[in-house]
């Protein structure tokens, strides 16, 4: 009968993909479990909190506000980045001022993807990985990308169980039980849903299980952080959270103007 035909093919979808899953929840836990030259006392810099954060966007990203606020970069509302100072003092700073270039003047939307790319910040993410902090390049979006395939395993089960319902069976198979077979493949696959939710969510991009737990610890000091210290609590916000949590009018233009530039080139 063909619609059996049709509950294997479900068996499949939902089998290979839950089966995915799993195999990549246990690669997380062993990242998480495995013993990393960083340990609980490790201190995350900015930059280190950037990357694990948000990738290399979010460290150029870091690095054009710290230099803003310290006015040796002028970030106009207009979306242009200006060079004040031409010293950088660190890595990430030269590659800022490198990709501004010896104009001392360029969009911020070219200047913040080309700092993203450049060899610190490269370097960055080999000592976050080597410390047990990031995931790998091979490892990123995995756990999202298994979740994303158990869902649509689940639509084609119910596709599936849908076309076997509707076609013509013999008069001594009841259709609700045809239907009531399907519900096993999808049961399967909603129960990895559910268990992903609980055991591994949120599926982190960036940061490893290790990672998260010091970006957790950051976020809580830095909430209860003020007075002498309010500048790097505000560097760590926009390290943690993102542009989106810079207050300064002037600022958040110049930025929201190159959200507008990326989105309008695909970036």
């Amino acid at each position: 009968m063909f619609w059996v035909l049709l509950l294997l093919l479900a068996w499949v979808f939902a089998g290979t993909a839950c089966t995915r899953l799993c195999l990549t929840a246990a690669r997380t836990a062993a990242v998480d479990t495995a013993d990393a030259p960083a340990g609980p006392g490790h201190e995350l810099t900015l930059y280190e909190a950037a990357f694990l954060s948000g990738g290399p966007g979010r460290v150029a990203d870091l690095t054009l506000v710290s230099m803003a606020r310290q006015r040796r970069l002028l970030l106009a509302h207009t979306g242009w980045a200006t060079v004040v100072d031409p010293r950088g003092r660190d890595e990430m700073e030269r590659s800022v001022l490198g990709a501004i270039g010896p104009g001392g003047q360029s969009r911020i939307a070219p200047v913040r993807a080309a700092a993203a790319a450049a060899d610190a910040v490269r370097g960055l993410a080999e000592r976050l990985v080597g410390a047990g902090l990031a995931v790998p390049d091979g490892g990123r979006d995995s756990v999202a990308a298994a979740v994303r395939q158990v869902r649509l395993a689940a639509v084609a089960v119910c596709a599936l169980g849908a076309t076997a319902v509707s076609l013509p069976v013999p008069s001594d198979v009841p259709r609700h039980l045809i239907a009531l077979w399907f519900t096993l493949p999808l049961a399967l696959a909603l129960g990895c849903l559910a268990l992903a939710r609980m055991e591994i969510h949120p599926y982190a991009r960036w940061a490893s299980p290790a990672g998260q737990r010091l970006l957790g610890a950051l976020t809580r000091q830095a909430d209860g952080t003020d007075g002498a210290d309010g500048e790097r609590t505000f560097l760590t916000s926009v390290a943690v959270r993102g542009i989106h949590a810079i207050g300064e009018p002037d600022l958040r233009a110049a930025f929201a103007h190159r959200e507008r530039h990326t989105e309008r080139h695909g970036g």
